[in-house]
């Protein structure tokens, strides 16, 4: 009988044939090391509503990292992390890339800080803080957020977070033009990709705003 971890691994690889993406043996341990321990945390902590650790590699995992390739710079802030979604899955597979994982709940950064140590990554810090009270020294390529708030909610909120080139990158369910249209005249929508994550029920897009 094959173990969890194993399964894991197996429904990985499966699933990443069907993207583009090209990750390492390593980085693909460590993403399902990532998924057990979300698996084993969520039990006392509650992080996620997704119970069944072979969901969690498609409704978290790839539906995080789907978004690599769009990313711009090196220094990008997940702001709503929740346990650490879609920042830690992008960390793992961007070494060469700095991501603040900024979260106002205790428990989630608890389980953030827990897992940056168990899967040794030295390119993620994780912030304690609700985002409108976080003043960063150094501002940011990349704003993420993921089902963290209205379009107009995020830019209002972060708008102090990019540097003078960087983006918001959002990550949604349906697109809705009602919601473009709600934001401020300061910021426009640079790009609009529709996802294909593989075995996700539902649609999933990527809004670029500038």
């Amino acid at each position: 009988m094959i173990n969890l971890e194993q399964q894991l691994s197996q429904k990985l690889e499966t699933l990443l044939k069907q993207t583009a993406l090209s990750i390492t043996d390593q980085q693909k341990v460590q993403l399902v090391k990532f998924v057990l321990l979300l698996h084993k945390w969520n039990k006392a902590y509650n992080l996620t509503s997704v119970r069944d650790p072979i969901e969690m590699l498609v409704k978290h995992i790839l539906d995080s990292i789907i978004i690599s390739p769009y990313l711009e710079g090196e220094r990008f802030i997940d702001v709503g992390t929740g346990p650490g979604l879609p920042g830690l899955p992008l960390a793992i597979i961007n070494p060469d890339k700095q991501f603040v994982l900024l979260d106002s709940l205790g428990k989630r950064i608890s389980f953030i800080r827990n897992a940056v140590r168990e899967l040794g990554l030295n390119n993620v810090e994780p912030v304690l803080s609700r985002v409108e009270e976080y003043q960063p020294e150094q501002l940011f390529d990349g704003v993420l957020s993921r089902a963290f708030a209205s379009l107009k909610d995020m830019t209002d909120w972060c708008q102090h977070l990019p540097n003078k080139d960087g983006y918001f990158y959002a990550l949604k369910g349906i697109y809705r033009q009602d919601e473009v249209n709600e934001l401020d005249q300061q910021f426009s929508v640079k790009n609009i990709y529709q996802l294909n994550v593989p075995e996700l029920i539902g649609e999933r897009h990527l809004i670029i705003i500038t």
